[in-house]
């Protein structure tokens, strides 16, 4: 039996809010028969809020903008040289629930990184994935109508500076750690891309391919004015 197919779209650096609303828009128009997508990307510099946010965790913005958005969680930050990818699943259809989504980004997380020979871990009462307790991934979700956007957030080799100027995830003083200074060979952005697609197709039952266009009616084209050539693009490395 041929399995269902999770459609991969790499976006390369895109505004946050042009995801976002496509995000919604995605999710607000898609049907039972609508094949779920997972959006790779990295977004400009951005602080996010999730629900849950308090103003007292942005400690100092800057320049930086700060977005009060849907998903749940705390502040975090964004930028160039961070994966992030935004699985549009719908849930009903996979027969999954939103802890058990989230344990599966985490779990597909850790298997990838030990592939590359580093030891994460959960934290209790802390969504996301961390080595030696310093934070290497956050995930923040938002289900509507039986299926979800937002998603995992994984640093490469970005600028970490950001995160000091806020409490990330709302725990003051969390050290925050980047995949660029726990190998010896830098990985590039696509292949680790690649790798998390791969495991978290497997994980919940799909197949998976690469897909370098979309039609007309897209979210994507619609609210971003992405073309074809944009959304075959690639995360940057942006070392330092």
């Amino acid at each position: 039996m041929k399995l269902p197919v999770l459609k991969v779209r790499e976006l390369g650096r895109v505004s946050y809010l042009e995801t976002w609303e496509a995000m919604r828009a995605f999710t607000a128009t898609r049907n039972p028969e609508t094949p779920d997508e997972l959006w790779l990307l990295e977004h400009p510099p951005v602080y996010t809020q999730g629900l849950a946010g308090k103003p007292e965790h942005v400690l100092d913005a800057g320049d930086i903008p700060v977005i009060q958005t849907d998903r749940g969680g705390q502040i975090t930050y964004h930028g160039p040289g961070q994966l992030v990818a935004y699985p549009l699943l719908d849930l009903d259809r996979l027969g999954l629930g939103i802890r058990t989504l989230v344990a599966m980004l985490e779990a597909v997380t850790i298997d990838l990184l030990a592939e590359l020979g580093i030891s994460g871990h959960r934290k209790d009462g802390a969504p996301g994935v961390f080595v030696d307790g310093a934070k290497i991934a956050s995930i923040g979700m938002k289900v509507r109508r039986g299926c979800t956007f937002h998603g995992l957030a994984f640093n490469m080799s970005m600028d970490l500076s950001p995160f000091a100027r806020i409490n990330p995830c709302g725990f003051a003083g969390q050290p925050m750690t980047r995949l660029i200074d726990l190998v010896d060979t830098p990985v590039a952005g696509n292949d680790v891309g690649r790798l998390l697609a791969g495991r978290l197709a497997g994980a919940i039952g799909l197949d998976w391919n690469i897909e370098a266009t979309h039609d007309e009616n897209h979210p994507l084209t619609v609210l971003t004015g992405a073309s074809s050539e944009k959304t075959a693009g690639r995360v940057e490395s942006n070392e330092t």
